[in-house]
């Protein structure tokens, strides 16, 4: 693989360290053995999976969502406003950040809080994602600080990967209103895709067989939606109710084989779990699962020692992707579905057509 910059070497969380409950489990799940042909699921295994999915998320510890302050719920029922608490929390967070050194995430140059909504919003998310409790979110935050000044992973953005181990495995899109009612700099007006598409996986031995070179372009994916979210631009703070700096996330398992598992596989997707928890806390608004077999109810399993119950009600286990496009009829954005690629339901043009790609060569 050739880099047109110099590219950084992602290191994988060590193992001693406890595993951040992670939003994108990115794939925990994500890359099982490619088969010949396509999996013929049944006619309805969305509810087998959806069945499945309640009964282990139940068992899973809860954990909040978009919530401003362990006492935000309390707060909201009293009629009191939390605001003072979580301005006292981010600036204990900025502080944090400071005395650590490094000032970029997710493409935000930190600042002072109290006068910079980018930054005000990053913390946030740091606070949501542990229940508002502080010494956590300054543990998770310092720790995001120091892999991102390790390894740079804006730069991945900037690198060129290898066709041959990573063409049309992965794409990013963003969508806006179809009714004119898009408007620059207004949040809600677009939604922004993560497709991770495991059937175009040619060969997983030269895919995953450098386990690193795997892991910095799966954040380089990530990095672009990144830059898509457009987070340096926010000018309005999010709330436990609002929150639409958030990105949808697909996964197609069109001619994947869920019963054999290779190793650099599992080894692969381990170290993306880890990284993904740890370092994109409080980004995913809902995920798909597309063209699987009713079988994969085990597959939920693996994803509960992952994920809290709340973030396991935000994924969608579904055998045809061709349903998709129904589940957007209620979006903020008019016409999301039928924006979407025709395989996934829609009327827009072809996914590889579309979808934009890390740099390859």
């Amino acid at each position: 693989m050739a880099d047109t910059e110099p590219k950084p070497n992602v290191t994988p969380a060590k193992a001693e360290e406890p595993v951040v409950k992670s939003e994108d489990p990115a794939a925990a799940v994500d890359l099982p053995t490619k088969t010949e042909a396509p999996v013929e699921a049944p006619a309805k295994p969305e509810a087998a999976a959806e069945k499945s999915a309640t009964t282990e998320a139940s068992e899973a510890p809860a954990k909040s969502e978009g919530v401003e302050t362990p006492a935000n719920a309390e707060d909201s029922a009293k009629g009191k406003e939390p605001a003072k608490e979580v301005e006292a929390a981010a600036a204990e967070l900025y502080a944090a950040q400071q005395a650590q050194g490094h000032s970029e995430i997710w493409g935000v140059t930190l600042q002072d809080p109290a006068h910079h909504v980018p930054s005000q919003i990053i913390f946030q998310k740091y606070l949501n994602a542990n229940d508002g409790d502080l010494a956590k979110a300054k543990d998770q935050l310092t720790k995001t600080l120091a892999w991102r000044a390790e390894t740079n992973p804006l730069e991945t953005t900037k690198a060129t990967w290898s066709k041959d181990k990573f063409d049309a495995l992965g794409y990013v899109t963003t969508y806006r209103s179809d009714d004119g009612s898009s408007k620059e700099g207004n949040p809600e007006s677009k939604e922004v895709f993560t497709w991770n598409v495991y059937g175009n996986v040619k060969d997983m031995d030269v895919t995953f067989g450098d386990r690193n070179e795997f892991l910095d372009w799966r954040v380089g994916l990530m990095e672009l939606a990144m830059q898509e979210l457009d987070l340096a631009s926010a000018t309005r703070p999010i709330t436990a109710d609002w929150d639409p700096y958030k990105i949808y996330q697909v996964h197609d398992y069109k001619s994947v084989s869920f019963l054999r598992q290779n190793a650099k596989v599992k080894a692969a997707v381990s170290e993306t779990v880890k990284i993904f928890g740890q370092n994109y806390p409080e980004l995913l608004k809902q995920k798909f699962f597309v063209n699987v077999p009713a079988i994969m109810g085990w597959l939920y399993a693996v994803v509960k020692i992952f994920v809290a119950e709340r973030t396991a009600k935000k994924f969608h286990p579904m055998g045809n992707g061709a349903n998709m496009s129904a589940e957007f009829a209620d979006s903020k954005v008019p016409g999301l579905g039928k924006m979407l690629p025709k395989e996934y339901g829609g009327q827009g043009e072809a996914l590889a057509v579309q979808g934009r790609q890390t740099l390859l060569e």
